[in-house]
């Protein structure tokens, strides 16, 4: 995809102020009702056989995460199996999606995961703060791409869209989606310093058009993080850019998504909003440390009948 979708954007992308123009110019966001919207379809139940599709589907939806100070090679070497082996003793269960690490961890966990087809993804650009000149978040992207990152997770700079310098959000993006290469780059929002769903369709779309692969809620260091009116906005923003554009863009919630219930609403959501072309890993993740736990839980519980202690899985 090309930066800025093209030429279709070149205008509206000018300049701050013909960003303005446009970004605040989408519809507003009616707030009662993307609430109202996100708690009935949050109440949809699902049949057995469609429950065990979901759970199989939602492992490999999974960025198995760990974005702690304390990590350690032999931690990262540890999820990383576990990402290719959710469940050992069950060969028919899927691989997760990939591993998400801080760049620095990027080497061991390509090393660990090797052809197994699950991608590496790093977090960049300061993350979580954004914080930083823009010549050392290119370089943290390109580091993360030369020790083996497949997708790069970046931060915008909150400070700069909550000022209304959507212009220089819109840039950076365009720079580090040129620093990745090959790599795929999901667009971190931190959704809970935003303020207003307004701010995400914002967001979503100043994102999409820089050319960012996905657009992800929250680094998971700040609360709210994910919740599903949040997510329904992203959903109809990236449905709505497919419809004038023509281009695909994946969403990513991450941080506080932790049982099966709540994956399954998510899954439910993705559905009924974007349609089932987004029920893919290549169009939905969800960022998570602990849902792959509860995930395994449950498969075991529909195929065995009765549930695996929590510790019968390795904690992360």
């Amino acid at each position: 995809m090309a930066s800025a979708g093209g030429a279709d954007f070149a205008d509206i992308t000018r300049n701050d102020d013909t960003l303005r123009r446009f970004l605040h110019g989408l519809p507003g966001v009616d707030q009662v009702g993307a609430e109202a919207r996100a708690a009935s379809l949050g109440t949809r139940s699902i049949k057995t056989t469609a429950k065990a599709w979901a759970i199989d589907l939602a492992i490999r939806m999974v960025d198995l995460t760990t974005l702690e100070g304390q990590d350690t090679p032999g931690k990262v070497r540890a999820l990383s199996a576990k990402a290719m082996h959710p469940d050992p003793a069950d060969p028919t269960c899927p691989a997760t999606a990939a591993v998400c690490v801080y760049p620095d961890m990027v080497a061991v966990a390509k090393q660990t995961l090797g052809t197994s087809g699950v991608h590496v993804a790093a977090v960049a650009t300061a993350f979580p703060s954004g914080r930083a000149a823009l010549d050392i978040k290119l370089a943290d992207t390109e580091d993360a791409v030369q020790a083996g990152a497949d997708e790069i997770d970046m931060v915008i700079d909150r400070g700069a869209f909550l000022s209304g310098r959507y212009k220089q959000v819109y840039d950076e993006i365009v720079a580090v989606r040129e620093a990745c290469g090959p790599a795929h780059l999901k667009v971190i929002f931190e959704t809970g310093e935003l303020q207003t769903y307004d701010n995400v369709r914002r967001a979503s779309w100043l994102a999409m058009m820089a050319g960012g692969h996905f657009i992800k809620t929250s680094t998971g260091k700040v609360q709210p993080a994910a919740t599903l009116p949040v997510t329904l906005v992203m959903l109809e923003a990236v449905r709505d850019f497919r419809e004038q554009t023509g281009q695909q863009i994946g969403v990513k919630p991450a941080g506080g998504i932790k049982t099966t219930k709540d994956a399954i609403k998510y899954l439910v959501m993705v559905n009924e909003i974007a349609g089932d072309d987004w029920l893919d890993p290549d169009w939905f993740r969800f960022g998570a440390s602990t849902l792959l736990n509860d995930l395994l839980m449950q498969r075991t519980k529909l195929t065995t009948g009765v549930y695996s202690g929590p510790d019968y899985f390795t904690l992360d």
